[in-house]
C-alpha cells in the first residue's frame, strides 16, 4: 500500500522555487554532483545543460503525476531506472535523484521552506521508494 502524500506543500515548493529561482536545473545538478561526484562525468557532453534541463523537467512532471492522478509516474520511473542503468547509472543513484531535488529546493527556499513541505517531501520519497524495484 502506498503512503498518502499531501500534494499541496509539494506543489507550493515547486511554485516557490519557480518564482524565486526560475530554472532550478543548475541548483539541482550542483547538488547531485556534490552528493554523487562520480555522476558529473556522465554530463561532460552536455555543455549547454539541455540534457540536464530535460531530465529535471521529466522528473518534475513525474512528481506532479505521482502526487496527483498517478496515470503514468510509476511506470515511467521504473522504465527510466532501466534506461539509466543501461547508461551506467546505478539504480540507487537514480532513486536518490528525487531526494537531491528536495535538498536543492530546500536550500533554494531557505526560510520559506516549511515544516509542511518537509513532511510532504518525506511522504513523497517514502511513496517513491515503495514504487521502485527492490534493487533500486
Amino acid at each position: 500500500m502506498t503512503s498518502h502524500i499531501h500534494s499541496e506543500p509539494i506543489l507550493q515548493s515547486l511554485e516557490l522555487v519557480a518564482e524565486r529561482v526560475g530554472d532550478p536545473t543548475p541548483l539541482v545538478y550542483a547538488e547531485l554532483f556534490r552528493q554523487q561526484p562520480e555522476m558529473e562525468a556522465m554530463f561532460v557532453n552536455d555543455r549547454d545543460g539541455a540534457v540536464r534541463g530535460h531530465m529535471l523537467s521529466e522528473a518534475l512532471d513525474g512528481i506532479l503525476d505521482f502526487v496527483d492522478e498517478r496515470k503514468y509516474a510509476d511506470n515511467m520511473i521504473r522504465a527510466e531506472i532501466v534506461n539509466h542503468e543501461n547508461l551506467g547509472v546505478p539504480p540507487d543513484v537514480f532513486a536518490a535523484f528525487f531526494a537531491v531535488i528536495r535538498d536543492a529546493f530546500r536550500d533554494a527556499l531557505g526560510r520559506e521552506w516549511t515544516k509542511e513541505m518537509e513532511e510532504a517531501w518525506k511522504e513523497l520519497l517514502v511513496a517513491l521508494s515503495e514504487t521502485l524495484p527492490a534493487h533500486a
